[in-house]
């Protein structure tokens, strides 16, 4: 495939003076899709501006009398948030109808969806209706793949309450669940109406939650923007802590990173693939251990390592890019071994079962220096299991 590079983007890193950090204002970054196009707000308190948001980006000037809000949440956030969220939406004039999911990959299931879809049926629900979705990676991406199949497609908004949705999944359009073989191979490119991203939802998240949304930060820095990796890895702690008056502006960095790939291939053929850094080693990390063992982010910290170790074998990745991640991967306390249960010979052959593979044979992102990815790399099995023998050694 012919590789290519993301444009470059500008970003003007806040100086940290130790204090608390105050509150930053308010940013609005847009994606450009055509008619697709849609705004992600990243605002502090933003939930309880959630149904006035709704009315206005999708337009509804006549209010929303008589329209449904299916919100898809976990129990968790339905706990912590819930009650802001419905008193928005019907303040809003939405009929509020809550559905209430199980979060975790073991979750994001077809037999999920088929249980959505009898609730639906069930309530009667009509085209009109709007898909919320409030939660982690998994309630957006189930929730998504609902909007867009049930009734030949219905708005869907997203409102993601973790690190990693608000950085990652919550932006881009891919929604989907996936088989026992292998992550997300049933799925759409379905976009969002709208998305609200309330950093104070982070302070609810568990350690390893906020590492896990990390990583893709870290990735973002890595594979677009090395100023930026440079800004993130200089207070990672105060990040995990959320005490760094950095984390917002990070946040928004790389929502603006990944909006300018996704709004120069939407629909993952070309430039999209370099957002994958770390994803096919990550992927089978996560299959093979059952979905039960690493965190999505831990995983693809693990994954981002084997990258940078088969770019090393291959001459295309200098070996100072591999010590910069090692070393802001070992600051935040991620796993980037591999570990002794985990073949190398089971990752191949996994690989060659992920989406984005040609043939049996996965397709590596690789980094050329440090803020500079490329994709379509074809690797040999002999170059993988010598890059993941080396990481069970570091």
């Amino acid at each position: 495939m012919d590789i290519t590079t993301i444009r470059s983007i500008r970003h003007s890193p806040a100086k940290s003076n130790g204090k608390s950090p105050t509150a930053p204002k308010p940013e609005t970054v847009r994606v450009n899709l055509d008619k697709r196009s849609y705004n992600i707000y990243i605002e502090r308190n933003s939930l309880s501006k959630l149904g006035s948001i709704v009315l206005k980006d999708l337009k509804l000037t006549s209010g929303a009398e008589g329209r449904v809000a299916a919100v898809l949440i976990n129990p968790k956030i339905e706990n912590y948030y819930g009650k802001i969220v419905q008193a928005s939406l019907e303040d809003a004039g939405f009929t509020y109808l809550p559905i209430v999911l199980v979060a975790g990959e073991t979750y994001k299931t077809l037999q999920t969806v088929r249980r959505i879809y009898r609730i639906l049926y069930d309530q009667a629900v009509d085209r009109r209706t709007v898909i919320v979705a409030v939660g982690g990676g998994v309630i957006g991406d189930v929730a998504g793949y609902v909007a867009a199949t049930y009734q030949r497609g219905l708005d869907f908004v997203q409102v993601p309450t973790t690190l990693l949705a608000q950085v990652d999944s919550s932006v881009g359009g891919k929604v989907g669940v996936n088989l026992e073989q292998a992550k997300n191979l049933i799925g759409a490119f379905y976009q969002p109406r709208v998305v609200v991203a309330d950093p104070v939802t982070l302070s609810s998240l568990p350690f390893r939650e906020r590492r896990s949304g990390l990583a893709e930060i870290i990735k973002c820095g890595a594979i677009a923007d090395a100023d930026f990796f440079k800004f993130v890895a200089e207070d990672v702690t105060g990040m995990l802590r959320l005490s760094s008056n950095r984390l917002e502006s990070a946040i928004a960095t790389s929502i603006k990173i990944k909006a300018r790939v996704v709004e120069q291939d939407e629909r993952d053929n070309g430039i999209r693939a370099i957002l994958n850094f770390g994803h096919t080693v990550g992927h089978a990390v996560e299959a093979l251990t059952g979905y039960h063992v690493y965190r999505h982010g831990e995983a693809v910290a693990v994954g981002m390592v084997s990258a940078c170790l088969i770019g090393e074998e291959m001459g295309i990745t200098p070996p100072s890019a591999t010590s910069a991640i090692l070393d802001v991967l070992q600051k935040a306390g991620f796993p980037f071994h591999l570990d002794e249960r985990i073949y190398p010979n089971d990752v191949i052959r996994v690989t060659a079962l992920d989406k984005k593979s040609v043939g049996g044979s996965a397709r590596f992102v690789l980094l050329e220096r440090l803020g500079k990815a490329t994709a379509g790399h074809d690797v040999s099995n002999d170059i993988i299991k010598a890059a993941l023998l080396r990481q069970r050694k570091l």
